[in-house]
Formats: C-alpha cells, sequence, structure tokens
C-alpha cells in the first residue's frame, strides 16, 4: 500500500517498491513476491479497478485522499482479481489497518467488498472497449491499433502487456541450453527451453527454486527477456560469429546486453560499454565484475570508430515493458513519444559519425510504437544513403524469423515472442569512414 501510494504521488513503481520493502522488516520471501505482484497489479488493473469504484459510487475524483484511492483499489483488486471476499480483505485493511491517515471507514471498505457490482455500460467503439477492457488509455490502443491493425495481433499484444510477466533467462555460455535444462530438472526446478532466441529458457516453477540452484550460483544462467536476447542476437554477422569482434554498447544500462555480448565476443574479442546513466552504468560494472569478464570495458568517451558493431539500445517510452512496469501506461503522453523520437533520431545521428567502414549499427528499442522504431530508422536511411538495411532473417534463420521478423526488423512481439516487446534494425555503413 505504501508503495501504491508512493506510485500514485509521482515515484516510478520500482522506485517506490524497492523503498517499501526496504523499509518493511521480517516479511519473508513469499510475502515480498506477494507485496511486489500487489503493487504493480493495482497499476496495471487501474482503469478497471476504477471503473469498478465509480460504479459502487466511489470513483477516484470523489475520494478525498490518495490513500483513500489505493484503499478502494486495493479492495476491489482483491475481490475481483483474486477472488476474495471480506472475511479475508477485512483483516488486511481494517482500522488501525496499513494506511494513515485515512477517510474511509471500515464499514465503507466493507460494502465496497460486498455490494453487487453494476453492469459497467460500454463504449461503441470497438477500440474504447479494449481500452476498458485491458486497462489502457484510449489514446494509446488507439496508436496502438494504427500500427496493429490485426485483431488477434492487436488483443494478444493488449493481453499479454496486462499480465504478471514470465520468468526467462539467458543460458551461458551460448549453445549448451540442453546441458542446462538437464541440470535444472535434476534439482527440481521445472523449466523449458523457448523457440524464439537459441539460449533462452523460461522457468515455469513459481517457487523462486531456480536462484537456489548449482547453475544460478555458478553464473550459468542471466535473468533476461526473450526479445532482449534477440537483440543481442541480431549483432551477429550475418553467416557468421562475433568471436574476436569489437562491439560498442552505446547505451549499455544495467549491464543485461553486454554481458550476453561478452559471452558471444569470447575472450579474444572486446565490447566496450558506455551510458549516460552513471548510476545505471555503475551497475553494469557490477554485474561485469561478478562473472569475471575481463572483455568488457568501460572507457570515456567510447572509441566508437574501433567498433565492429555498435550497439544503440535507445532511450524510449518503454511500451513493450509496460507488464514489468505497468505504471507507466498512465505517465506517458504522446508528447512524450515525440520527445523520444528526436533523442533517437539524434543519437542515431551521433553514432553513425562515428561509424567506419563495414561497421554494423543495430538500433534497438523496448518499444511497440512505429514512431519510435521504424519511423526513427526509415527518416535515417532517407538521410543517409551510404548505410543499407539489413533483414533480420539474415542472422535469425527462417524458423525464428517466422515468430520475431516482420519484414526487414526484428519485432519481437508477445504472446507470440514471450516476454516484452522489442525491435531492431541492422544498418550497415557501405561507404564513406574509410
Amino acid at each position: 500500500m505504501e508503495a501504491h501510494i508512493a506510485v500514485l504521488q509521482g515515484d516510478p513503481l520500482k522506485a517506490a517498491l524497492a523503498n517499501a520493502l526496504r523499509d518493511a522488516d521480517g516479511l519473508g520471501g513469499q510475502e515480498r513476491r506477494f507485496a511486489a505482484l500487489a503493487v504493480r497489479e493495482l497499476s496495471r488493473h487501474q482503469r478497471l479497478l476504477d471503473l469498478a469504484a465509480k460504479l459502487l459510487g466511489h470513483p477516484p475524483g470523489k475520494l478525498v485522499m490518495t490513500e483513500d484511492q489505493a484503499l478502494v483499489r486495493y479492495v476491489l483488486w482483491r475481490r475481483i482479481f483474486c477472488g476474495e471476499t471480506w472475511t479475508r480483505i477485512g483483516p488486511e485493511v481494517r482500522l488501525p489497518g496499513p494506511v494513515r491517515p485515512r477517510t474511509l471507514k471500515d464499514e465503507v471498505l466493507q460494502k465496497v467488498a460486498e455490494s453487487e457490482l453494476p453492469e459497467a455500460p460500454l463504449p461503441d467503439a470497438h477500440v474504447d472497449r479494449l481500452a476498458i477492457r485491458y486497462s489502457f488509455p484510449n489514446w494509446l490502443v488507439q496508436k496502438l491499433a494504427q500500427a496493429y491493425p490485426d485483431e488477434a495481433t492487436l488483443e494478444g499484444l493488449l493481453s499479454s502487456l496486462d499480465e504478471e510477466p514470465g520468468l526467462h533467462f539467458r543460458v551461458r555460455p551460448p549453445g549448451t541450453r540442453d546441458e542446462v535444462l538437464a541440470a535444472l530438472v535434476a534439482e527440481g526446478v521445472a523449466a523449458e527451453a523457448v523457440l524464439a532466441a537459441p539460449d533462452a529458457v523460461r522457468v515455469v516453477d513459481s517457487s523462486h527454486r531456480v536462484f537456489e540452484t548449482r547453475m544460478m550460483k555458478t553464473g550459468r544462467l542471466q535473468v533476461q527477456d526473450v526479445g532482449s536476447q534477440l537483440i543481442s542476437e541480431v549483432c551477429r554477422p550475418a553467416g557468421g560469429s562475433l568471436t574476436g569482434l569489437t562491439v560498442a554498447d552505446v547505451c549499455a544500462g544495467a549491464g543485461g546486453k553486454t554481458l550476453a555480448l561478452a559471452d558471444f565476443v569470447g575472450p579474444s574479442g572486446r565490447v566496450l560499454a558506455g551510458d549516460r546513466s552513471r548510476r545505471r552504468l555503475a551497475e553494469a560494472r557490477e554485474r561485469v565484475r561478478h562473472f569475471s569478464l575481463r572483455q568488457v570495458a568501460f572507457p570515456h568517451p567510447l572509441p566508437l570508430s574501433d567498433a565492429d558493431v555498435l550497439l544503440i539500445d535507445a532511450p524510449c517510452s518503454g511500451t513493450g515493458s509496460l507488464a514489468r512496469e505497468p505504471d507507466q501506461k498512465w505517465k506517458l503522453t504522446a508528447q512524450e513519444i515525440a520527445k523520444y523520437q528526436t533523442t533517437q533520431s539524434e543519437l542515431l545521428e551521433e553514432v553513425s559519425r562515428q561509424a567506419k567502414h563495414g561497421a554494423l549499427i543495430v538500433y534497438a528499442t523496448c518499444s511497440v510504437l512505429p514512431d519510435e522504431d521504424e519511423a526513427v530508422v526509415e527518416g535515417f536511411l532517407a538521410r543517409h544513403p551510404e548505410f543499407t538495411l539489413e533483414p533480420v532473417s539474415d542472422v535469425l534463420g527462417a524458423e525464428r524469423a517466422a515468430l520475431a521478423a516482420h519484414g526487414p526488423y526484428l519485432k519481437a512481439l508477445p504472446p507470440k515472442v514471450p516476454g516484452g516487446g522489442f525491435f531492431a534494425a541492422r544498418l550497415r555503413r557501405t561507404t564513406g569512414q574509410g
């Protein structure tokens, strides 16, 4: 409840949750996981929960305090999505309760939990009905509907982004997935291969025992979304490998793709990692130290002209990651997306100026909006005839391309590719820069 209130007051969900869990005493692992789930669910289903509150006479605008909004949403989430009755919900929210101050009495919350829910009137427009059903802002669903006119694709994407994400890992070193799966089974962890990426596994055991396994403790597994793994895959040369090459990870962030690229280039190659955020780059440095990856360096500034491959995992709206960070769909605006597009184009221009002849630029986002994806790439190519677009199918192969490619681009969209939504394009410098 403290974390959700902080989200309503403007804090990012991840930070609000981390702060609340840090301040909580005596919670076990299962309790911490439930708290994290509840916080995400309250943002994930915010529109539906507020609609239910309105039907019961408690619209958010009528509630006096943010704390009251959080309490009503929590009670309705426990009722509608968890199937609990007041017998179970009451002890969780009754005074003195988890939230003070508040204006709502216990009797009001009990009525919220027990009163019959009237049927909601639905809008005529199909897109607006989808926005209510999957708890999205209307403008965002309209934008997605323009990008994905096929109804099954659109609804599958919305449904996937409205669910708690699964737990996916990348197997290390590359090519040892069968061995690691066998070891996990031997330790009693249910896991399976994910066809979309060659080293991806999905853990179907909800106990989180995977984090205590020998495979995890010896560095054979790295938590990484399937689409994120595919972005690292499309950094490979067509028909070849990255072994011994130099890769610049321009927006390394917390280092997830840096680790994958380090495994691909091997001890004889180099990964040069940088990021504008010192805090996130510090996390990447720590992860590199943890895995003892001597082929990774953090020079400043990055010597981009030395790189054979330059990965730009550009800052973006994160619309492909809304299942993991559902609070963002209520904070995004069309104006912000336009600003991201400007930043992305400027970043691509800046990096391209330093790319040597023959270098490959991989432009990537965790957005599912063409404004930040195809539009940025096509605008760049129109201005730069010295670059050509290479189809990702050259690297992925026919089977994986059928799952994760759209034309020449990587479009890893759930549920076809499990996890979040990701985009990538391969841009080869064919003339200029020596």
